[in-house]
């Protein structure tokens, strides 16, 4: 990890009841829908979900409290990726929320605007120097 990349670790909570809390709203559903493809800037969530920064990083706070998010910093870039609960009860029930948010029909339309955004030849402003999301700099070009 170099000196502009850090990683942040707090305190979580790690019982079902804070898991169901997290999962229970449709933001941070499609937020961790958003990273089963792998990590993912801050400011592609708010490009594909037409939500302010505020709005995206209070729920980004609040999966990481569930201890289903990490978080890492890159120079002023934040940067998400989804951590598997430890507790095995806990990880079936956040397979089970991700399955289901696989066929929701707007999760499907968040993906395939998530690709459209980080993929386009042409970049919409705010994107024009985020880094892009793990998933797009696997392929090749």
């Amino acid at each position: 990890m170099n000196s502009r990349s850090q990683m942040y670790t707090r305190s979580m909570k790690g019982d079902l009841v804070t898991l169901f809390e997290a999962l229970a709203d449709r933001t941070r559903l499609r937020l961790l829908h958003l990273m089963t493809a792998g990590e993912i800037c801050v400011c592609y969530f708010v490009e594909v979900l037409g939500e302010s920064q505020t709005k995206i990083s209070r729920h980004l706070a609040y999966l990481r409290r569930a201890g289903v998010v990490a978080a890492r910093r890159d120079g002023k870039w934040m940067h998400y990726r989804i951590v598997r609960p430890t507790d095995a009860q806990q990880a079936r029930v956040l397979d089970c929320a991700l399955d289901a948010a696989a066929v929701d029909r707007q999760m499907i339309r968040d993906q395939v605007a998530l690709q459209r955004a980080c993929c386009a030849t042409r970049l919409p402003a705010p994107l024009q120097h985020a880094p892009k999301p793990e998933f797009a700099r696997a392929r090749p070009s």
